[in-house]
Formats: structure tokens, sequence, C-alpha cells
């Protein structure tokens, strides 16, 4: 099943960066109370991820802010340690919240996996954008080409706020 608008996030597990190096945090937590503009790439520092996805949510970061939500989170199937140097070198660390999916659970428990393998990438995460409102899908708009981001754009989500 794919996720769509009125399901309740999957409560898998994601790994993030604490202050004292790489921590768990369940879906359920992360998202509880919050409105959350939810971005997902195939994978950090990959060409349309590193210079337009990423970009796009930074740039718009405070309009989207304005909007009422609460924080803005980018989810990737890579090792925490590869998200938050990719945080970190893009300038979005401390306003993009990085949630690694580095086994691609919470990809497979969405429906949202996409198998690059045959491309030396290995099993990945559609690009998607959505609107998460206290762990329940509000918008979601998934690319049908992983190598774009138009629906998932920050200006397509800006549009749903």
């Amino acid at each position: 099943m794919t996720l769509k608008a009125g399901d309740k996030i999957p409560d898998v597990t994601f790994t993030i960066m604490g202050k004292n190096g790489p921590e768990q945090i369940k879906a359920r937590d992360y998202f509880a109370g919050k409105k959350v503009a939810l971005f997902a790439v195939p994978g950090a520092y990959t060409p349309t991820c590193h210079v337009k996805h990423l970009p796009g949510f930074l740039s718009k970061l405070d309009l989207i802010k304005s909007k009422g939500v609460t924080a803005v989170a980018v989810t990737a199937v890579n090792d925490v340690f590869t998200l938050d140097a990719w945080l970190k070198d893009s300038g979005a660390k401390e306003k993009i919240d990085g949630l690694a999916d580095g086994s691609a659970v919470f990809a497979k428990a969405a429906g949202l996996e996409l198998d690059l393998t045959e491309h030396g990438l290995g099993l990945r995460s559609k690009r998607y954008a959505a609107i998460i409102n206290d762990g329940v899908v509000d918008w979601i708009n998934i690319e049908e080409n992983s190598s774009v981001a138009t629906v998932s754009s920050a200006e397509a989500t800006l549009e749903k706020l």
C-alpha cells in the first residue's frame, strides 16, 4: 500500500543526529503534535536532490513555516552520518531535520521504496513531499520520475499549505 492522504505515518524508527551522536526516534514521537512538511529524496548528494530539491526547501523555509508548519524534514535511505554531512554542507543543518532511513524501513512501510539496484544505488525512497499533521498525512505528491523535483518541490508544497 502506498501512503496517501488520511493515512497515519508508519510507526517505524528513524535515526537522527543528536548532540552526542546518532539517536533513534519513533515516527509517532517525531510527528506527534506537529505540522511537518516532509520531503523524501532518493539520496543525499545525488544530483536532483542536492541541486534542486533540498535547496528549494531551504530557500522557502521561512515562507513554509509562516503557513503554520512546525518543522521541515527530509528523509532519505542513507546512513545518519551521510544525511547529517549533507545537511551541514548544504547550510540546512538545524534548519531542516534529517530523518535517516538507512535500511529503507520507512520507505518500505510507506510503500514508497524505489529499486535502483540496476543503477548501482540499491533500494532507495521515491521522491515525494507531504504535509503531515500530528502523524496523519494531509497531502502527499509522489514524483513519477525520481530524476525531477516538480510535484514534490517546495513550491508545490507551499501551494497546499
